[in-house]
């Protein structure tokens, strides 16, 4: 038996609802919990009761004591209207428990076996979360067979996140600011394992930069589910964040017309970029290929080069060589230079004299193997994909060609061509 000061939901559920002089009344149905207010651990503010096939709400401030032997009550006095819920509140046994929760600290999805309570003043407060097979026997086991010796498994409420989706019928205010802080990675392997109501609402709390970048880290057959029910204004703000090559993978995982309405909503410049890349065939370097890329003048000295490059706002997040081209309006490419061989050069030095005119390169048609086998046997970062006028119309990253090799399936996808 539980002490006196902690109890869990399970040993609550079921039991009798006594009046002030012990009568039995009624069956205890649930607890009701509010959440949004001050505090880690949410109050209890009421039970709701069964009589017959009566629901009806008793405020805790009538609930003179709790037990695993049920409520008694300080009062005769109780309404018995049918219960209604409200915003804010949540039922522990039909919100909570066997649902999904995520353990931040842990970096996990949890289910919830048993809900533990303790006593603070007057009321009781939601303090753990059982996620252990004792709590599941608890549930299943007549009262008295589970040995309760020891501590049982608990997770502290106020290390896990709660999903306001669990509860669609009410509005609840859950923030998952915990969730955003941790690493975009850890992020996508949360919404990977949970149910997609529950990994679109973590990524619709987040902000578009952390939202997009956690989403590049999201499983594939994933990623279109997520943005394809999202309103298309708040997807294409994610797309605008996601590198192009990205962005084009993505969207040709969607319905064509989908696909278009996101594509209209983008700001004009990011949307072009995106629509470039997705004419290329996915296994193809065009279809690798992104589009964020810096080109340089062959006349510039290295001083300056270095001075603007640490004054862009927001750089390539690859960013390996430069591309020394003739025309920054249509780059014709002369040479690379790595951000090595630029540092180390004099500042004096021009540009021309110290890229390497000996590169290698790749048409937009190479198939997908073909360009990681390049970049594996010249051990490249980068890899220029040129037509054959050596226009430079974009480049494949390692970190793209290192994707291709994974051994993780892609669904079919849909056309890449739009009209």
């Amino acid at each position: 038996m539980a002490s006196r000061h902690t109890i869990f939901v399970s040993q609550i559920v079921g039991q009798p609802m006594r009046d002030e002089t012990g009568d039995r009344i009624a069956t205890i149905q649930d607890v009701i919990v509010r959440l949004g207010g001050n505090g880690a651990y949410p109050p209890v503010t009421g039970l709701v009761a069964r009589i017959n096939r009566r629901t009806f709400f008793v405020p805790f401030s009538q609930v003179r004591s709790l037990s695993d032997s049920g409520a008694e009550l300080g009062t005769f006095d109780v309404n018995v209207k049918p219960f209604e819920r409200l915003d804010g509140e949540i039922l522990l046994a039909r919100d909570v428990m066997d649902k999904q929760l995520v353990d931040v600290d842990g970096r996990r999805v949890v289910r919830v076996n048993d809900i533990q309570l303790a006593q603070a003043g007057p009321t009781f407060r939601v303090v753990g979360v059982d996620v252990s097979a004792r709590g599941i026997l608890r549930r299943l086991l007549p009262r008295g067979m589970v040995r309760e010796e020891g501590l049982p498994v608990l997770l502290d409420w106020a290390d896990v996140e709660y999903f306001a989706s669990h509860v669609p019928v009410v509005q609840l205010k859950v923030s998952h600011s915990r969730l955003a802080k941790l690493h975009p990675r850890d992020i996508a392997r949360l919404v990977d394992q949970l149910a997609y109501p529950q990994g679109a609402e973590i990524l619709e709390s987040l902000d578009e930069e952390t939202a997009a970048d956690t989403l590049e880290e999201v499983a594939p057959e994933r990623q279109a589910d997520l943005i394809q029910r999202m309103d298309e204004e708040r997807a294409a703000d994610i797309l605008e964040e996601m590198g192009p090559d990205e962005a084009a993978d993505l969207l040709a995982d969607l319905p064509e017309d989908k696909a278009e309405d996101i594509l209209a909503a983008m700001e004009p410049e990011e949307s072009e970029d995106v629509r470039e890349l997705m004419v290329y065939g996915e296994d193809t370097a065009g279809g690798m290929m992104t589009s964020e890329f810096l080109t340089i003048a062959p006349d510039l000295t290295v001083g300056p080069t270095l001075d603007a490059l640490r004054a862009i706002p927001d750089p390539p997040e690859m960013l390996y060589d430069l591309y020394v081209v003739d025309d920054p309006e249509e780059p014709h490419l002369l040479g690379t230079v790595t951000l090595r061989d630029l540092v180390l050069a004099l500042p004096a030095a021009v540009i021309a004299d110290v890229m390497d005119r000996d590169f290698q390169h790749v048409d937009p048609d190479t198939p997908a193997a073909e360009v990681v086998q390049r970049i594996a046997d010249y051990n490249m970062l980068a890899l220029p994909v040129l037509d054959d006028t050596r226009l430079l119309l974009g480049v494949v990253t390692v970190d793209d060609a290192i994707e291709r090799l994974r051994p993780v399936p892609r669904r079919e996808r849909f056309p890449r061509v739009l009209s």
